[in-house]
């Protein structure tokens, strides 16, 4: 039988969908047996959908992709888990497409796959994701198709920002012990990756559940210490007000941790973040920028805004819209304002939707003007590129650069940046 994974949404959902698979994998190979059935005898394939919850938009693709998927593969068993299914598990289950909807902490135990490959008696297995205490290390040693490999060192979140239906999905916040971590980071390493990304949900607050309330920074520190092999360590998107002092400390002196931070900005407004809930002001963003590129002058900075938010004015959205030059962004991504049921932003006086459309264009150019200018300023460099396919690779700060000759992928070379095509940069 084989088992597919369509992945939506973030880093988090990616290293989850590898380890579902390997488990689907194992269930259908176990129940094989015990039936004395060849392996690829059941009839129906498996495909697993991963939701992603963060906007409206994100689950109306999925509905999509569910439809479609009917339509290509009629005989397929078809799952749905992840972020939007545990938050709207009635109607991904009303859909005559799905087979089985199951949640956030089921799909993650090995028993509900075994319980999938034989003949599950319900259709839809979604528990109450707020009761789930711990998150477990998932022990995967690689990735299908990918030069670097993502470690899970959190999960869920304990703030509840006006916009976000995120906690519902995913619970409150929880950690995976520093050992676990360690152990998973040198495993990767053994299997060969040049580069390994610690992801979650807020990573930022891990460890206050765990024994001596351990810190992202002190967890990175540990890494890099008992892993020595590992060339190159990245971590993904952060809550900048709670970047503790070791994280700072590793980023100015470890040069194995790579020099690019994704920050969960969100707005560029006082009064905007104040009504999403956020913990951070103007300043405290624009002041850790600033702090964080004299400790590590080669930083290169990416952040989420938000366009169009509940109340957002013409004056509150250019802040936004400065907060670019003034944060010196790079890579942006932009979400135009999606009201989802049951956050208090949903019932906030809400902005015409053509107009959050238009900032978020206007947003969206902004970010795209300030990459062209970073791209432009990288040419004549050298950098250390990890090479993702056989011509394309990334840079420390995460920029793609085409690579003048074929190579294997998950080498890491030394290369003079020629030129740009505005999207890329070109090794010479």
């Amino acid at each position: 039988m084989a088992v597919d994974v369509v992945t939506f949404g973030c880093r988090l959902n990616a290293y989850e969908s590898e380890a579902m698979k390997r488990q689907a994998e194992a269930a259908s190979q176990a129940e094989a047996a015990n039936r004395a059935e060849p392996v690829d005898a059941r009839p129906e394939d498996l495909v697993i959908i991963n939701t992603c919850a963060v906007t409206a938009e994100a689950s109306r693709q999925a509905r999509q992709a569910i439809r479609r998927l009917r339509r290509e593969r009629p005989q397929a068993k078809i799952i749905v888990t992840g972020c939007a299914a545990q938050v709207e598990a009635a109607s991904f289950s009303a859909m005559a497409e799905v087979d089985h909807v199951i949640g956030n902490a089921e799909k993650m135990k090995p028993e509900t796959w075994a319980t999938l490959a034989g003949h599950a008696p319900e259709k839809t297995l979604v528990g109450d994701i707020m009761a789930v205490k711990e998150t477990a290390s998932h022990l995967v040693d690689g990735f299908e198709g990918r030069a670097r490999a993502f470690v899970q060192v959190q999960n869920g979140c304990d703030h509840r920002c006006t916009f976000c239906i995120i906690p519902y999905g995913r619970g409150n916040s929880r950690s995976v012990a520093m050992g676990a971590v360690v152990d998973q980071v040198r495993r990767l390493v053994d299997n060969g990756y040049g580069e390994v990304v610690v992801t979650g949900v807020d990573i930022t607050s891990y460890g206050r559940d765990l024994p001596g309330e351990p810190s992202l920074g002190r967890l990175v520190k540990q890494v890099l210490k008992h892993v020595p092999d590992l060339p190159r360590l990245r971590i993904s998107s952060i809550d900048s007000v709670e970047a503790d002092d070791d994280l700072l400390d590793a980023l100015a002196n470890e040069r194995r941790l790579m020099p690019h931070l994704h920050l969960s900005l969100q707005a560029g407004d006082d009064l905007v973040l104040k009504r999403m809930k956020r913990r951070h002001l103007r300043d405290d963003a624009i002041r850790f920028c600033e702090t964080v590129r004299k400790l590590r002058p080669d930083v290169v900075f990416g952040a989420d805004i938000i366009a169009g938010f509940p109340t957002e004015t013409e004056d509150m959205f250019a802040r936004s819209l400065a907060i670019v030059d003034e944060c010196g962004l790079t890579h942006l991504h932009v979400f135009p304002f999606s009201p989802r049921p049951g956050t208090p932003a949903a019932r906030m006086p809400q902005v015409d939707r053509a107009l959050v459309k238009e900032r978020a264009r206007r947003l969206r150019e902004k970010g795209e003007e300030a990459y062209r200018q970073h791209l432009a300023a990288e040419v004549g460099a050298r950098r250390k590129v990890l090479a993702e396919s056989a011509d394309l690779g990334r840079t420390e700060g995460f920029t793609p650069v085409r690579l003048a000759e074929a190579v294997a992928p998950g080498r890491i070379l030394d290369v003079t940046i020629a030129g740009h095509d505005g999207r890329e940069l070109k090794a010479a």
